[in-house]
């Protein structure tokens, strides 16, 4: 492109090399479209006094090719400013300038001198064509105290045509859904993964052979869209490596794949590649839920980079006090005003874009309590965001799941609004480590997670609307949750002060790794415990990569700026533990066998009889530690083997418990945590069978699943599981 300072935008530019031509344009829609001959760029800004379209060479270039000072009475409608560019092509970058005032106090921050990025560009590259993922902070004071951020950063047109190949969603229903959350860079990144496109979009395909084999049904992604991986701006005081942003909570560019999860091939490679991930994950079956942050960005409070929004219009796009400072219950600097009505389009238009143009299957919200919350502030009754993206016909089919919470106090687990929302269940999570843990009185709290909390979402929902984890991104690992009885967020550099406040954690018996066999062994029961009960539970199952083989973050409960073998995946941890791999696949395959375990209803009070050691009722206010639960399946449930029974011990002892009636052919075990690979659980036609009239023995902290059989059913004998010449000498001392 020539190198021209423009000095009518309505004329035609010349060179030997292209010609460019300039005309009004359009401002419908948003964001750059291509035309027959050119490209079509529009933005918002209702405030501003004058827009500038910067346009260069290439992405080297320092210097402008084209600078177009938009005349706004030729190139605005309304409070959009659009303009016509013909004779450029794919590959292009630019970047916006706005004029306005610099008023803070009435919410305006306008600054001509930054050069921004455009509120709705599907890439992003760094100048220099080095990682944007870096998204480098550089700021200088000047007199008027306005920061001014300079951030090497440009938009890019990307083609995104695509083959797709023919292949369809998976469009699997709630009660199929196994999700399986993970970090596109840590599944992949660390040596030991073998792949060869390690730590992008790319290498999430070659570990798909593992994810069928795991029997997960939907990948739930840490943030992909762009992000600035180097805003942290202290380092580790133990090693004094600097730390990075790599979760990702902290947008940059809402409708961009992340540059450095793309290959570096070319230039925007990231787009088409963000595709073929999703192209072979459905083409495996699987789904992709993308976490996304529509609650703050990455511009922080007033001594953040401006970037993008603050640019172009701060007073419309954040949440501001009456004197211009920005109301905070993200906890990161700002908020975004999700239900002025141009910022509720933005994100539709965002969350369309993922669905139809990315064929993304549904989003995860981030804090998402402040999607409902208004201009002031406050919590609105019928927030008009929430119902859009739950009555949008573009998203009709995307699976929603909210963080029903925020940093500002609100807490709405189980009354989010809008009964096409699932949640997070903190509840969940919360119960069912304390009662494994062996806190006293929790049995009427873990039995109603296990029943799908009807307590939370019977008024509206069914158990689909919980999401049922016991660990996430956010704390713990499993492993550490059972070997640390507090957190170890030293290397973040905060003083240990960061992370949850408490995990519900105990180390039993030695703070960190051990040796020790007899503690090792117990937290390999608790772990499968949990496992357990999140997977058997009624509701939608969620496990935190690697949990499945015991990835360890060293008892960092806040790995955010951990870009480093705190956070990645040791795969030869899956080989050390394959045993805990298999006891996953094994949990799986056993919800997906029992109907009953998943259904989108809650148990009646003729499916469920709940019994203590001694074969009666529970004492529901006592301080027990013992739990029976027996299930009759329902008669819409389709099988003759249905009826279920779980028993928990979460105490220090053996507990022997007193079986209730069964079929006349007694009890099939099918999974034991006390038992060592490979007799946990098995789903075997000849698995160890229990007269009518034998109690079983559940050893200290772990639980046992019986189903019933008939009597017309082969007996099965001790000697027949596994290979085994006596179950019970594999039990677990």
């Amino acid at each position: 492109m020539p190198r021209h300072d423009p000095a009518s935008p309505g004329a035609t530019r010349r060179s030997a090399a292209q010609a460019v031509e300039i005309r009004p344009g359009s401002p419908l829609s948003l964001g750059v479209s291509e035309g027959c001959d050119g490209f079509n760029f529009a933005v918002f800004s209702r405030h501003a006094e004058r827009v500038e379209l910067v346009l260069y060479d290439s992405v080297e270039a320092a210097v402008p090719a084209l600078v177009l000072d938009l005349d706004p009475v030729r190139h605005r409608t309304g409070d959009v400013w659009h303009v016509f560019v013909g004779g450029i092509g794919w590959g292009q970058s630019f970047a916006w300038r706005v004029h306005g005032p610099w008023a803070p106090r009435q919410g305006h921050r306008f600054d001509a001198r930054l050069q921004l990025l455009d509120p709705y560009a599907t890439a992003v590259v760094e100048t220099g064509g080095s990682d944007v993922g870096r998204l480098t902070r550089r700021r200088e004071a000047a007199a008027d105290q306005r920061g001014a951020a300079l951030p090497a950063v440009r938009s890019l047109l990307v083609d995104g045509q695509f083959d797709w190949q023919g292949v369809e969603r998976p469009r699997r229903p709630w009660s199929e859904t196994v999700i399986y959350e993970t970090h596109v860079r840590g599944l992949t990144i660390h040596p030991s993964s073998g792949v060869r496109a390690a730590g992008g979009f790319l290498g999430v395909i070659e570990k798909i052979p593992y994810f069928r084999d795991l029997g997960i049904t939907a990948l739930e992604l840490m943030p992909v869209q762009e992000f600035n991986s180097r805003e942290v701006g202290r380092a580790n005081p133990e090693a004094g490596i600097p730390l990075a942003n790599y979760w990702g909570y902290d947008t940059a560019a809402f409708f961009a794949p992340k540059e450095s999860y793309g290959s570096g091939r070319k230039l925007g490679c990231q787009v088409a590649e963000f595709k073929t991930m999703m192209r072979e994950l459905h083409r495996a079956g699987i789904e992709v839920i993308l976490d996304v942050v529509f609650n703050h960005t990455a511009e922080g409070g007033e001594d953040g980079p401006t970037l993008s929004f603050r640019g172009f219009d701060n007073a419309i796009y954040y949440l501001l006090d009456p004197d211009g400072g920005y109301l905070n219950y993200s906890d990161c600097g700002n908020t975004v005003n999700c239900n002025h009505p141009v910022v509720r389009d933005t994100i539709i238009d965002c969350l369309r874009t993922w669905v139809a143009e990315m064929h993304v299957d549904g989003f995860r919200f981030d804090l998402a309590s402040i999607l409902g919350r208004g201009a002031d502030g406050r919590l609105l009754e019928n927030p008009p965001l929430l119902e859009r993206i739950a009555e949008d016909p573009l998203l009709r089919d995307a699976k929603l799941i909210a963080e029903a919470w925020d940093a500002g106090g609100a807490f709405q687990v189980g009354r989010f609004p809008g009964q096409r929302w699932a949640e997070w269940n903190c509840h969940f999570r919360d119960d069912v480590r304390r009662f494994w843990r062996g806190d006293p009185g929790l049995r009427g709290a873990f039995a109603s997670r296990l029943c799908g909390s009807a307590d939370l979402y019977q008024h509206g929902k069914s158990p689909l609307g919980s999401i049922n984890f016991v660990t996430s991104h956010d704390g713990f690992t499993l492993n550490d949750l059972v070997s640390y009885g507090r957190k170890h967020n030293e290397a973040n550099g905060e003083g240990n002060r960061d992370g949850p406040g408490q995990e519900f954690s105990a180390n039993h018996g030695v703070e960190g790794a051990t040796e020790d066999p007899a503690i090792e062994l117990l937290r390999l029961r608790q772990i499968r415990n949990m496992l357990a009960t999140v997977l058997l539970s009624r509701g939608v199952p969620m496990i935190l990569g690697g949990d499945e083989f015991r990835r360890t973050q060293q008892g960092n409960s806040n790995a955010w700026c951990q870009d480093n073998e705190v956070s990645w995946y040791d795969w030869r941890l899956a080989d050390g533990n394959a045993g805990l791999v298999r006891f996953v696949r094994n949990l799986i395959d056993i919800r997906r066998r029992f109907p009953t375990l998943r259904s989108d209803s809650f148990y009646t009070d003729s499916e469920v009889d709940w019994f203590d050691r001694d074969g009666l009722a529970p004492d529901w206010g006592g301080a027990g530690t013992t739990l029976g639960m027996m299930i009759h399946p329902a008669q819409s449930v389709p099988s003759d083997d249905a009826m279920l029974c779980l028993m928990f011990n979460a105490g220090d002892e053996p507990a022997d418990f007193t079986l209730p009636a069964s079929p006349d052919g007694g009890w099939r075990r099918v999974l034991d945590t006390a038992r060592c690979a490979p007799d946990d659980g098995a789903i075997l036609e000849t698995q160890e069978r229990i007269p009518p009239s034998h109690g079983c023995r559940l050893a200290p902290h772990s639980m046992v699943l019986l189903q019933g059989v008939r009597a017309d059913r082969p007996q099965a004998t001790p000697s027949s599981i596994a290979g085994d010449t006596n179950p019970e000498d594999r039990r677990e001392p």
